[in-house]
């Protein structure tokens, strides 16, 4: 496939990560056929988007150089799965977290995509040997797995199948480059990939504090937000440990491994994070700070977004 054929990149699926997708991919001057089986979804997904970016683009927030307009003209909308792929040269699965409707979407897609074409699934959970165990050619396909919000949040894991092409690898890096995501890649696969394996020890251990009544539950948010989150917003655990001692990442060990060690070997089992009376207690605290209807939680969602959007400029200035 010849890099004038390199254009067009095909959704599936038009969801909340379907859509962010889109916006990522029209940011960086690529066509993108959106693609749902339900009818009516895609083409109200870009009326989503459309809402979406005129309002990024009127508070200068809009990814790329072409204009909010320019964007818009780079989306279409499909019902038919072979019209959608017709031309693609990358394909972004992002349905329902279940294994079987994964595997049965990329049954049906190696069956209508060209044999060069990169299956790539947005799974956040399922490893590619699972999503993928139903594709014959099993050397293009991978996880890329975004954060979300991923227009705001640029992160994106890239899992490797056991037999997935190192030039698909290289391929799918430099696109998500190329769109301005920040790649990371996995060598191989394992559960839960790296970022939710790091997030899932954050909880287990934020969860265990306050359960315990060491903390409250505003207060270990506060941990991360105003401590620990402020310096991982640009650096990461690694580089700070190397700056918080004179000589680095091995002079910082030897003079707080130890105590490291005698930390994590306190730690507690895996919490129940469901069914027991101590969950129903951290849940309804949560709920008192911030009441779990619709109409608090869609603030504190607007909230959020605003502030990473924020935090996007900055970090891009800087």
């Amino acid at each position: 496939m010849s890099s004038s054929d390199m254009k067009i990149i095909t959704v599936i699926g038009s969801g909340l990560i379907g859509r962010s997708w889109a916006m990522v991919f029209v940011s960086g001057g690529y066509s993108v056929k959106i693609y749902d089986n339900q009818p009516g979804q895609s083409a109200n997904a870009i009326t989503e988007i459309r809402k979406q970016l005129e309002e990024l683009e009127e508070a200068r927030m809009l990814r790329g150089d072409l204009t909010c307009k320019q964007q818009l003209c780079l989306l279409s909308s499909y019902e038919d799965l072979a019209q959608a792929l017709e031309g693609a040269f990358f394909v972004q699965e992002c349905v329902f977290e279940q294994l079987e409707v994964k595997q049965s979407v990329f049954q049906d897609v190696e069956r209508l995509a060209g044999k060069e074409v990169i299956l790539s699934s947005s799974t956040s959970c399922l490893v590619p040997s699972k999503v993928f165990s139903t594709v014959q050619n099993r050397t293009r396909c991978l996880v890329s797995h975004p954060v979300n919000p991923p227009y705001y949040v640029k992160l994106v894991e890239l899992v490797p199948h056991p037999e997935t092409a190192a030039a698909v690898m290289d391929a799918t890096h430099s696109l998500m480059t190329k769109v301005g995501q920040a790649p990371v890649r996995l060598t191989k696969e394992i559960d839960g990939f790296a970022l939710n394996r790091v997030q899932a020890a954050i909880i287990a251990e934020s969860w265990r504090l306050v359960q315990d009544g060491v903390i409250s539950v505003k207060d270990i948010d506060l941990v991360m937000s105003e401590g620990l989150g402020m310096r991982y917003a640009f650096i990461g655990p690694m580089e700070t440990m190397h700056l918080n001692a004179p000589a680095g990442l091995e002079d910082y060990m030897k003079r707080y491994g130890e105590g490291i060690q005698r930390i994590l070997t306190s730690f507690g089992p895996v919490p129940d994070f469901s069914g027991s009376e101590g969950a129903k207690s951290i849940v309804n605290e949560m709920c008192e700070l911030i009441p779990n209807d619709q109409q608090h939680l869609s603030a504190r969602l607007e909230r959020r977004d605003q502030l990473l959007m924020g935090l996007a400029k900055l970090k891009k200035e800087h």
